[in-house]
């Protein structure tokens, strides 16, 4: 999804550690504390949108956030029978967080620069040069160590960069891996650091022999 209006200065943000929302992704999220459940009730009642972050810990219940994260909108969204929310969000744009905003809400709300990821809401042909062989080669390999080996078939004739962007989300990568993929600059970029992360993964689960364990 393409973002068809300018997007706000100002947006309500989701830290969550481990998690990853990037342009034209899909992020289902249960939401359940009531800052959160609020925040989504305002989101539903305005313009949809909700900043999705990581914090750079878990300490304390207003940790530090990491600069930059990506906006994603309301696409779809149920109640539970307990008052919860079942949402998914679907990625429009990266932004650094230009500061964080004083509020009597009672999440978090940043100002939010997005002058850097024009590219996120504009065509990245990037992903049109991608090594779509090796990839997969890798790709393969690591969902069969993870167990995930029913994905790859349901998202193999995605276009580059939807392909590399859902990858990147859903390959279960360490929060500073995870931050490492929203940051790089292209999709290209994106592809090249998501084979070298499942090539280091796959090395690190390999015996003294070279046999994988």
């Amino acid at each position: 999804m393409k973002a068809p209006f300018v997007l706000p200065d100002t947006i309500p943000v989701f830290p969550l550690s481990g998690a990853l929302l990037l342009p034209g992704g899909r992020l289902p999220l249960r939401v359940f504390e009531p800052r959160y459940l609020q925040m989504t009730d305002d989101a539903l009642r305005g313009n949809r949108l909700i900043g999705i972050i990581q914090p750079v810990t878990d300490e304390g219940s207003s940790p530090k956030l990491y600069s930059i994260g990506c906006v994603g909108r309301l696409c779809a969204w149920s109640e539970t029978g307990d008052g919860r929310y079942s949402i998914a969000l679907a990625g429009l744009s990266r932004f650094r967080v230009d500061q964080e905003l004083q509020s009597a809400r009672q999440y978090r709300i940043v100002k939010a620069d997005y002058a850097d990821y024009e590219s996120d809401i504009h065509a990245d042909d990037s992903g049109d040069t991608i090594d779509r062989d090796g990839l997969a080669q890798c790709v393969r390999q690591y969902f069969a160590r993870q167990q995930m080996e029913n994905l790859w078939p349901t998202v193999e004739d995605f276009p580059g960069d939807l392909l590399v962007n859902s990858l990147s989300m859903v390959c279960p990568f360490p929060p500073a891996e995870k931050q490492a993929l929203l940051e790089a600059a292209t999709v290209a970029d994106r592809a090249t650091m998501l084979i070298a992360l499942i090539e280091m993964s796959l090395a690190d689960n390999q015996g003294p022999e070279g046999m994988l364990q």
